[in-house]
């Protein structure tokens, strides 16, 4: 489960690299050659969880309390202990290594203890859930899908933190600064656990004055006369988006980033959108060759492994489910 709140993406402002790696010497052992767990400080686990949570030093530090150079220090001197390196640098920041998720998936059982140590405490009857969640999804589906079943969610658990970062963006490789994604497509072999989670559908939709002042097409082919509304081609990072696949040979006149300016740009009579259903329902648009163009697209849903038994992330996940169920109707309309 993730903790802070920088965005995805952001760069931690010059932080310190973590320790180098370990000497090679072990460490101290028993007399039965295992290492003495006496020796280990507990609440260095809290450090290594949360930035393998952020990908961030810095975004950590924030979560605890504490300055980066702490989160640095804690860490380094956690993987002297054990005598193994328990994250690396990546891409996209701070990343476990085989080692570390190992360490971490037993250190979650210490911080859920902890948790349930507060309920106990608070004279709760059921366990609550705390602790901030962060959910990546397409703009579109992000907002109408997800931004529902997370508001949900937190009127149940109150103590529940959820950050929703939207972007139209490809599944990284490298899972950091999240704890779900939602993304379009079927996603590259990766590291992080992967399920569908619903289709959907797009169609070309227009407004009553496009109609009036252009005409209706009467064939796919006659799409050619008209202005399209579409994602910019140059700019687009989902492949199974890309226009040629479902629309061969045309080119959009309109285009945009971010599908709610394609939504506004068909309203308002710019050209025929190519839009998911479910954002039209309230839009005044007209569904055209409803027959002819009927793109179905799946969405996927990753977990970060080391986040995938954590009570709050299932429970994201359950919320998630439940939510695409009750709109079937408007993801997939017949």
């Amino acid at each position: 489960m993730h903790s802070g709140s920088r965005p995805v993406g952001g760069e931690d402002p010059a932080p310190p690299p973590l320790p180098p790696s370990p000497p090679p010497t072990a460490p101290r052992a028993d007399r039965g050659g295992r290492l003495d767990p006496r020796r280990l400080r507990a609440d260095d686990l809290r450090y290594l969880l949360a930035v393998a949570r952020t990908g961030r030093l810095v975004a950590a530090a924030d979560a605890l309390g504490v300055d980066h150079t702490t989160v640095s220090r804690r860490i380094g001197a956690l993987e002297r202990s054990l005598g193994v390196r328990l994250m690396e640098r990546g891409a996209e920041g701070w990343v476990l290594t085989e080692a570390g998720r190992a360490v971490a998936q037993s250190a979650r059982a210490i911080e859920d203890a902890l948790v349930q140590v507060v309920d106990v405490v608070s004279g709760q009857d059921a366990p609550s859930l705390h602790g901030t969640v962060r959910v990546s999804a397409p703009d579109g589906f992000g907002t109408r899908v997800v931004t529902p079943a997370l508001a949900r969610l937190r009127r149940y658990h109150p103590g529940l933190q959820v950050e929703l970062v939207t972007a139209t963006r490809q599944l990284t490789l490298r899972p950091a600064g999240f704890d779900l994604a939602l993304a379009i497509g079927r996603p590259p072999r990766s590291r992080l656990v992967t399920e569908h989670l619903t289709d959907y559908a797009l169609g070309l939709y227009a407004s009553d004055e496009y109609l009036a002042r252009c005409g209706s097409p009467a064939t796919v082919a006659d799409l050619r006369d008209h202005a399209l509304v579409f994602y910019i081609e140059s700019m687009l990072q989902v492949g199974d988006l890309d226009i040629e696949r479902h629309l061969p040979g045309i080119t959009p006149a309109f285009s945009s980033t971010n599908v709610f300016a394609q939504l506004e740009a068909a309203r308002l009579g710019a050209g025929i959108g190519v839009l998911p259903a479910f954002l039209t329902g309230r839009s005044g648009l007209r569904r055209l060759l409803a027959a002819e163009v009927d793109i179905r697209l799946p969405i996927t849903l990753a977990v970060r492994r080391e986040a995938v038994t954590h009570p709050a992330v299932r429970a994201v996940r359950d919320a998630l489910h439940h939510e695409v169920a009750d709109r079937a109707a408007e993801l997939l309309p017949e």
